[in-house]
C-alpha cells in the first residue's frame, strides 16, 4: 500500500508561513519568489567486527525564500517557524537582491513551468526505517559481521547503514504547492583479510547500491548469497596474480559501470557545467553547447537518459526544487549528444522551452543549484546476458564493483579501478587479477562499446554523496546500465604505476 507523508510534519505551519513569506515578497516588488521547508532526518550506524563503534542521529528543520527582484537572486533561511520571521526572511532576500543587483551581469529569468497545484509525492517505499528500533539495526549489522567472521581468511569485518527521510513544502508566487517525502537507504558491509604468504592485505565489498527504498531492502533474501560469496572472492583476490598492463577487451559489470557513468556523462552533461557556471568545484566539460546534436559521444548501441522518474532512484523526485514535475528525457541518443540537465534559470538562458527538473537543495539553509537526475544507459532491448558477452572476447577482464576513479577538470581524461577482476580468456572466465586500472578518454571508451546486455543485466546503482556547488552541496543519484562490452580498452597495472 503507498505509503502517506508524516502527520507529524502536515502539521507544522506550512502554508501559513508559506503565505506570509510570499506575500510580504511580493509586495515589495519580486517578480518571482519560492518557499520551501523541510524536514531532513538521518541515522548512520557503524560497526567493526560485530561491534557498534558509533551511531548518529540528526534533523535539520528549517525553511528557505528565494527571490527574483528586479532581474537578480535573493536568498535567505532561518529556523524560526512562525509567520513573523517568514516575512521577515522574505525582506531579507529582497534585501540580498538589491545589494546584488549591482554584481549582476546578466538578468535572471525562468523558464517557465505549468502550475502544479496542492499536489502530494511520496517515493516507493514499504516499510520507512525510522520505524524501526535501532537495536534491531544493530543486530542485523552484527548479524552478518558475525558471518563474515566465520569465513576463512576474513580477520575485520566493517559495516554500515546510511538512513535519510527528506520531507519538503514547496509554495510559490505562481501557484504551484508541492508536498513531498522520500526515504533511502545506504548499506555497506567489507571484509578485510591479510594472505600469510606474501602479507598481502584487501579487502572485498558486498555490491548492494545505494537505493530509494525502505527497510526492507536489508530483508531482502538476496543478502545470504552476497554474504556467503565474500569470504571465497576475499581469499582469491588476496592469491590473484598481478595484470600485465595493456590492451584488454573488457566486459564491465553495472556494479563497475555507474560510477564511471556518473563522472563522465552524468556530470558532463550539466549544462550550468558545460556553460563554464559550475567551474570551482570539480571544473567544467568538454561536453559544450557548441557540441549539441553533433558530437559523437560514443558508438551507436550508446543510449542515455536523464530521468527524475524510475523507481527506487536517488534523484527521483515528484517535484524538483523550483516546482518542475519530475521528467525523463535522451541525453545522448544513438551515440550522439542530444541533451543536457536543467534548472529553470539555464534552461531559459540557453533557449530551452522548459526545465527538466534538475533542480536540488541538500539543506532548508542553501540556495538549489541544478543538480543531476538518475543518468542511466539503456539497455538492448533484446540484448545479450552478462555471459553471453564473455562469451565474445578472446582475450579480456571482466571488472566487477566500484573502488577508485580519476578524472580531469573537463570530464574528458580518466581512469577507474574496481572491487574485483577476471581475466577471460577464450570466452570463459579464468580466475581474478589484481590491480588493475582502466584507462581512456571518454569518447574513445564510449566509442569503443561493442555491445549492450539486455533488461535482465540491467541493475540501478548509484550514491548518497555526489558533491558539487560553493558552499559545497551534496545530492543522491542512481544510474541504470546493463553489462556492456569495450573493445581494446588500456590496462594499467596500479602497484607498477605507484612505483612499488
Amino acid at each position: 500500500m503507498p505509503q502517506k507523508i508524516d502527520q507529524d510534519f502536515l502539521s507544522l505551519p506550512l502554508r501559513t508561513l508559506a503565505d506570509a513569506a510570499l506575500a510580504r515578497a511580493r509586495e515589495l516588488g519580486a517578480e518571482h519568489a519560492d518557499f520551501r521547508l523541510e524536514r531532513i532526518r538521518t541515522q548512520n550506524l557503524s560497526l567493526r567486527d560485530a561491534q557498534l563503534q558509533g551511531s548518529t542521529d540528526g534533523e535539520d528543520t528549517g525553511f528557505a525564500v528565494r527571490v527574483v527582484h528586479e532581474g537578480t537572486w535573493g536568498f535567505a533561511a532561518s529556523v524560526v517557524l512562525t509567520p513573523e520571521e517568514a516575512a521577515r526572511v522574505a525582506e531579507r532576500a529582497v534585501e540580498v537582491a538589491r545589494v546584488a543587483a549591482g554584481m549582476n551581469a546578466e538578468r535572471i529569468e525562468l523558464a517557465p513551468e505549468p502550475v502544479h497545484g496542492d499536489v502530494t509525492w511520496v517515493s516507493a517505499y514499504d516499510l520507512d526505517p525510522f520505524t524501526v528500533p535501532t537495536a534491531d539495526k544493530v543486530e542485523r549489522l552484527a548479524d552478518w559481521s558475525r558471518r563474515l567472521l566465520a569465513g576463512t581468511g576474513v580477520a575485520h569485518v566493517g559495516a554500515t547503514l546510511r538512513q535519510v527521510k527528506e520531507q519538503k513544502f514547496y509554495a510559490d508566487s505562481h501557484g504551484t504547492v508541492t508536498t513531498q517525502q522520500r526515504v533511502r537507504l545506504n548499506p555497506d558491509v567489507e571484509a578485510y583479510g591479510t594472505d600469510p604468504g606474501s602479507g598481502r592485505f584487501d579487502s572485498m565489498r558486498v555490491l548492494a547500491p545505494p537505493v530509494g527504498r525502505g527497510y526492507e531492502y536489508l530483508t531482502d533474501p538476496a543478502w545470504d548469497a552476497r554474504l556467503a560469496e565474500l569470504p571465497d572472492l576475499l581469499t582469491e583476490k588476496l592469491k590473484a596474480p598481478s595484470v600485465e598492463s595493456g590492451s584488454y577487451d573488457l566486459v564491465i559489470d553495472p556494479s563497475n559501470l555507474w560510477l564511471t557513468i556518473h563522472e563522465s556523462i552524468g556530470h558532463a552533461t550539466e549544462l550550468d557545467r558545460a556553460l563554464g557556471y559550475e567551474a570551482n568545484y570539480a571544473g567544467t566539460s568538454f561536453a559544450t553547447p557548441d557540441k549539441l546534436n553533433t558530437l559523437r559521444y560514443g558508438s551507436e548501441h550508446m543510449h542515455v537518459t536523464g530521468d527524475r522518474t524510475v523507481e527506487h532512484g536517488l534523484a527521483t523526485v515528484g517535484y524538483d526544487d523550483e516546482g518542475v514535475a519530475g521528467q525523463s528525457w535522451d541525453i545522448v541518443k544513438d551515440g550522439i549528444l542530444v541533451g543536457y540537465q536543467l534548472d529553470r534559470r539555464i534552461a531559459r538562458s540557453f533557449g530551452y522551452d522548459r526545465s527538466n527538473g534538475c533542480a536540488f537543495a541538500d539543506s532548508p539553509s542553501h540556495i538549489p543549484v541544478q543538480r543531476m537526475a538518475n543518468v542511466s544507459l539503456q539497455p538492448a532491448a533484446n540484448g545479450p546476458s552478462t555471459e553471453e558477452l564473455i562469451a565474445g572476447v578472446e582475450r579480456g577482464i571482466y571488472v566487477v564493483g566500484d573502488r577508485s576513479w580519476s578524472i580531469d577538470m573537463q570530464r574528458y581524461n580518466f581512469q577507474f579501478t574496481g572491487q574485483r577482476f577476471y581475466r577471460i580468456e577464450h570466452g570463459r572466465l579464468a580466475g581474478q587479477v589484481r590491480d588493475v586500472a582502466y584507462q581512456a578518454t571518454t569518447t574513445d571508451f564510449w566509442g569503443s562499446m561493442e555491445a549492450v546486455g539486455g533488461p535482465q543485466t540491467w541493475v540501478l546503482g548509484g550514491a548518497f554523496n555526489c558533491g558539487k556547488a560553493q558552499p559545497g552541496q551534496v545530492a543522491p543519484v542512481s544510474h541504470g546500465c546493463p553489462s556492456a562490452l569495450f573493445r581494446g580498452v588500456r590496462i594499467l597495472n596500479t602497484t607498477q604505476e605507484s612505483g612499488r
